[in-house]
């Protein structure tokens, strides 16, 4: 009898209690269920999709040390997986399937799905948490209900984290060699996908290397340079947690123990660095608590009634990098180029959207979802949501970025702008953050689509209206 590793977010050895807990109760065939039609519903970035499939290969080799067939699965989607998959557990003759557990709200019912379908079979369906270094549901306010302000979760958080927090795993022991063979055939119909090599190589070697070189070269000053787009100051991991080639929990670890054991004190680099880790188990927590936001619904339900715009064209000048205001244009030229958009830009971008052209966030989100290379729900939506003042912990609706006083103050040489918007090259530092019309007409480039200014008060009258409104 075999055990079947249903891989899903988790592409890893290292730290993986599905596959620990499925090695230990006997021979084990891993699967990876290859759905693109879900991909598409999910709106999974190309570059994405091409890093999965990379990491696939990459971890057939490593589950090859162990033992561990990779069998690729072919499905259209959430809605034929099941029958797959327990089909595949049938032809297998094996009775126990294990995975780790994932919070969006499809993802949720599909495993139902599977343990259901299972169940006809006598096949059991073991979930373990991995996602999150403390599971949803176990940090609440005093009444029970999710914490709906950063802070106050953190406390509440940090006080738990020695008593809750899930044990890191070794990768386990190489099993005897079966007679099965890895199948990848079905990732053929992913080579026409970017070649994501250069920028963002594939494996868990590779997590581990830019985890070890940001601790030793840059966590220290992590606090003072996160912020500035034109520094190489952050980690370059959100890529490899997206697909689950490493995971938050070894980040803290590795974190902690050059922070003598401290989640909220102690450097302040560190504690800056381990602050962004736990907004990851803050969102993940609050969506798997709260399934409506699976369903592009809003945090506070009211601002639902606010008049967004639509789809049209100042969406797409967004899009394209064509608004007028430099960093917010270079900012989607790199997502767009790259796959991928610096932390402190996501804000701006999203605001301007939300706040400067009060288009409607959720086209937003989906935009980011169709690019970024390190694409996750929960903190996709929850950075949306922030900016647009509809979630929790959210901007105040009147406290809204000044794109042109953003570019000053951090990028205040031009170095980030001068990488994507190609036509400010060569022009002083000075002009750069807002060209006037004479210079901007003299360069190629394009006016400001929207008066700042006219803006703020539009949206926050309009923000005060749906207050009065409610009161």
């Amino acid at each position: 009898m075999f055990n079947i590793m249903w891989f899903r977010s988790d592409l890893r050895v290292f730290d993986n209690p599905a596959l620990v807990a499925a090695m230990q109760s006997g021979p084990v065939i891993g699967v990876y269920c290859l759905a693109p039609g879900q991909w598409d519903k999910h709106d999974v970035a190309p570059r994405k999709r091409a890093l999965i499939r990379d990491q696939l290969y990459a971890l057939e080799q490593q589950l090859a040390e162990l033992n561990v067939p990779l069998v690729i699965l072919p499905c259209q989607d959430f809605s034929d997986l099941p029958e797959k998959l327990i089909g595949f557990a049938e032809q297998q003759k094996a009775n126990q399937i294990f995975c780790n557990l994932e919070y969006e709200l499809n993802e949720q019912n599909c495993l139902k799905a599977v343990a259901v379908c299972g169940g006809k079979s006598s096949i059991d369906v073991f979930a373990y948490h991995d996602q999150c270094m403390i599971a949803p549901g176990e940090v609440l306010t005093q009444a029970g209900q999710p914490f709906k302000v950063f802070s106050a979760f953190k406390r509440s958080y940090c006080a738990y984290f020695p008593r809750l927090v899930r044990p890191l795993h070794n990768r386990p022991p190489a099993q005897q060699l079966l007679a099965i063979s890895s199948d990848m055939q079905a990732l053929s119909i992913l080579k026409a996908l970017p070649d994501n090599s250069q920028g963002w190589p594939a494996g868990e070697d590779e997590a581990h290397h830019r985890l070890n070189s940001f601790l030793e070269l840059q966590v220290r000053q992590y606090h003072e340079r996160r912020d500035f787009p034109a520094l190489d100051a952050t980690s370059g991991l959100s890529a490899y947690m997206a697909i689950g080639a490493i995971t938050t929990r070894q980040c803290v670890q590795a974190a902690l123990s050059l922070n003598d054991g401290l989640l909220a004190e102690g450097h302040p680099g560190l504690v800056s660095w381990i602050n962004e880790l736990i907004w990851r188990d803050f969102y993940l927590h609050l969506l798997a608590l709260t399934p409506r936001l699976c369903k592009y619904q809003p945090f506070l339900k009211e601002t639902d009634a606010l008049p967004w715009r639509g789809d049209g064209s100042l969406f797409k000048t967004w899009c394209d990098g064509k608004t007028g205001f430099p960093l917010v244009d270079a900012a989607m030229r790199q997502m767009n180029e790259t796959g991928w958009m610096h932390n402190r830009l996501r804000m701006v971008c999203a605001m301007f959207l939300t706040k400067d052209l009060f288009v409607d966030w959720r086209l937003g989100e989906r935009y980011f979802m169709q690019q970024l290379i390190d694409g996750d729900f929960a903190s996709n939506n929850g950075g949306w949501q922030w900016s647009a003042s509809t979630g929790v912990d959210a901007a105040p609706y009147f406290r809204i970025f000044n794109p042109s006083l953003q570019s000053k103050r951090f990028d205040p040489n031009g170095d980030f702008i001068r990488t994507y918007v190609k036509e400010f090259q060569g022009i002083p530092d000075k002009l750069i953050h807002s060209p006037d019309a004479k210079l901007a007409q003299e360069l190629g480039y394009i006016q400001p689509i929207v008066n700042h200014s006219a803006a703020v008060a539009d949206v926050k009258r309009w923000f005060q209206e749906l207050k009065a409104e409610k009161v």
